[in-house]
């Protein structure tokens, strides 16, 4: 018989609307697994287990009266970059150390809204720059699957959490990747929705025009459960639209592949790729030919300049972004300046992280006087290009399959170069920057190693719906 934390959200909510535990039962489960567990993962910075139960116990009691929101009682663990009332919000950095958010993120009240149970914070790279979750200052995570490798990055935390059986469910954010690769590396569910789809009121910002809030989850069908809950309109966030949201349980029901046009683009596939990597992604393309897609090879002709683009403009937006840490209004501040000046450099030196500071430096190069229109203003223009790439893909595909990551979850310590870390995003970054929605979907694990691997799936821009259709498909082609 499995523990009730092996569960995931649609097994959790079944189980309980049964009558089978109650949600103080499956929140006391976690809590021991996360005792059990986390000293040798370190998924979670906090976990704040006097909360959780009473609200598990306060959703017991709206079950009881009737109640019948769609994640009541389900504890789901939160990246340490959103905002949740009374609870520390430290962006995995020095320079937050002590901060207690006095609010709750847009995303969060949607959770509580559902019934949803915020069971604590989990490890991330410091303020999102990272793909392996090394450059948080506040702990080590580790890949549950393999306790020497990395988790992936920056939603590190979250993905371990999820992978680990330490939570139902989480929430990370994804800026060039960092949903769908710590989910590839942790053989997870990762979904970054659309740009706009999900508010970002109440997250702290790294890229404001990348930026996206999404669900890590042990399947596709909980991935659209908590989408649904997080997805819509915000009047804090004049980036979400005011249309209505699709009915994802709906797009995940009686999911196949009949029908569906898959685009293999052919900048994906490309020389370097991990020998495993690409026998997984193989055999995936194989799979849905079998489950009855049409396979279209097609191409993103600007691919190429992607990784460009985004070490230009991420950097730059998170330069202008990361000036409000001035050791003054809260967070960590210098006790030896002698001027405002000084207070600022020195708060900064001393509370941000060595990645955080190279891409601060890259930023504000990239927008000072006499370079703007150099890098920013001409990497904005390619980027249009990169978008209109996937839109005439789009014309001719439901979705597009490529590998998630290049590699395989690597070895704690094994890549110190800052450019060969970057390149874990390659194959993530061109659709953050055109906006689209993409998920990582486990596509089985390496022989000898036996470390998970995913694929990912990218739909365009607001068909969420099909992109989770083309996931779920593939999780039921697996099981044939």
């Amino acid at each position: 018989m499995s523990e009730l934390f092996e569960l995931g959200v649609k097994g959790a909510v079944d189980g309980m609307s049964r009558g089978d535990f109650s949600s103080v039962e499956l929140v006391d489960s976690v809590i021991a697994r996360y005792h059990a567990k986390n000293g040798e993962i370190g998924a979670y910075l906090t976990f704040d287990e006097e909360g959780a139960r009473a609200a598990a116990k306060a959703a017991d009691a709206a079950r009881a009266s009737g109640g019948s929101a769609p994640l009541l009682g389900v504890p789901i663990a939160i990246k340490d970059l959103i905002n949740v009332k009374g609870q520390p919000c430290t962006c995995a950095s020095k320079i937050l150390e002590g901060y207690v958010s006095p609010y709750d993120a847009t995303v969060i009240k949607n959770l509580k809204a559902a019934g949803a149970v915020c069971a604590g914070r989990v490890n991330m790279d410091e303020f999102a720059m990272g793909s392996s979750t090394e450059n948080s200052a506040l702990g080590v995570t580790r890949n549950p699957y393999d306790l020497s490798r990395v988790p992936g990055g920056s939603s590190g935390g979250s993905a371990a959490a999820v992978g680990g059986n330490l939570c139902i469910a989480a929430l990370g954010t994804d800026t060039g990747g960092s949903i769908r690769q710590p989910a590839s590396f942790c053989n997870c569910v990762g979904l970054k929705p659309s740009y706009g789809r999900v508010s970002r009121f109440g997250v702290t910002a790294f890229a404001s025009s990348l930026d996206q809030v999404g669900p890590m989850t042990k399947s596709v069908e909980d991935a659209a459960m908590i989408l649904q809950a997080l997805a819509g309109h915000d009047e804090m966030d004049g980036t979400t639209p005011r249309e209505p949201v699709p009915d994802y349980s709906a797009a995940v029901k009686d999911a196949s592949f009949k029908g569906m046009k898959i685009g293999l683009p052919r900048e994906y596939f490309i020389d370097g790729l991990d020998s495993e990597v690409k026998r997984l992604t193989d055999e995936a393309i194989a799979a849905c030919t079998a489950a009855g897609a049409e396979i279209v090879e097609v191409s993103l002709p600007h691919t190429e300049y992607a990784m460009a683009v985004y070490y230009i403009v991420a950097p730059a937006e998170a330069s202008a972004n990361l000036a409000r840490f001035d050791g003054v209004r809260y967070g960590h501040r210098s006790g030896r300046s002698d001027d405002v000046f000084n207070l600022y450099a020195r708060s900064r030196a001393e509370g941000f992280g060595s990645e955080v500071k190279r891409r601060i430096i890259m930023g504000t190069y990239v927008l000072s006087s006499g370079y703007y229109d150099a890098y920013y203003g001409r990497a904005s223009r390619v980027r249009t290009l990169v978008r209109r790439d996937f839109e005439d893909a789009f014309k001719k595909v439901d979705v597009l399959l490529t590998p998630v990551a290049p590699t395989p979850a690597f070895k704690l310590g094994e890549v110190q170069d800052p450019l060969t870390m970057y390149l874990n995003d390659l194959f993530t970054i061109p659709s953050a920057l055109a906006g689209n929605c993409s998920m990582s979907v486990p596509a089985g694990f390496t022989q000898g190693t036996n470390l998970p691997v995913g694929v990912q799936f990218i739909a365009d821009a607001y068909r969420e719906d099909m992109l989770l259709k083309a996931g779920r498909a593939f999780e039921l082609s697996r099981r044939v």
